[in-house]
């Protein structure tokens, strides 16, 4: 990628940065689950890894935490401001998700728990959550933009996964008939 196009990113964010948007995001989530919604969600932090600009969780199916953000920051902010950016998630973005944030120009993505995790907690088969085995870096191969991915997040991984459960839990033992 040419230096011109776009602006130098900042630095990699600190662990307790990183930490801090990572509670940011499960606040978000913790609000959504109460609302009825699912247990994802996702912020928006500026290019000092500090201020968070735009949170968002899951509304439906179709429109997921990462995308329906990915979206409303590009109406807010330029491409060029996006790119210095960070995207965290609760859990690793699905192809649709990852590729509405490689359109709007945010410059990195950092996830707590991966797609085979999320998997692993809701089942297959599920109608709440078909999951798709792609994982976001395998949907950005040969992409034009050098988006940094970081994640999964091991320990913060472990905390959005026993937290998600809460949600996830009830509807595996409705399926199993327990």
């Amino acid at each position: 990628m040419s230096a011109n196009i776009f602006p130098d990113r900042p630095s990699l964010p600190s662990k307790a940065q990183i930490n801090s948007a990572v509670e940011a995001c499960l606040v978000v989530q913790r609000r959504g689950v109460q609302m009825g919604k699912q247990p994802f969600a996702a912020v928006l932090v500026g290019p000092d890894n500090e201020t968070v600009l735009l949170s968002h969780s899951n509304l439906d199916h179709v429109n997921h935490a990462e995308c329906s953000l990915a979206r409303l920051a590009s109406a807010h902010y330029t491409q060029a401001y996006l790119w210095q950016c960070t995207l965290y998630t609760t859990w690793e973005p699905c192809a649709m998700c990852v590729a509405t944030c490689y359109w709007a120009n945010i410059g990195r993505i950092v996830y707590a728990a991966s797609e085979d995790q999320l998997v692993e907690l809701t089942g297959t088969g599920n109608e709440k959550n078909m999951t798709m085995a792609m994982p976001c870096r395998k949907v950005l191969e040969g992409s034009q933009k050098n988006i940094e991915i970081i994640g999964p997040l091991e320990g913060l991984a472990r905390r959005v996964i026993e937290e998600s459960d809460e949600y996830w839990m009830p509807l595996r033992a409705a399926k199993s008939g327990t």
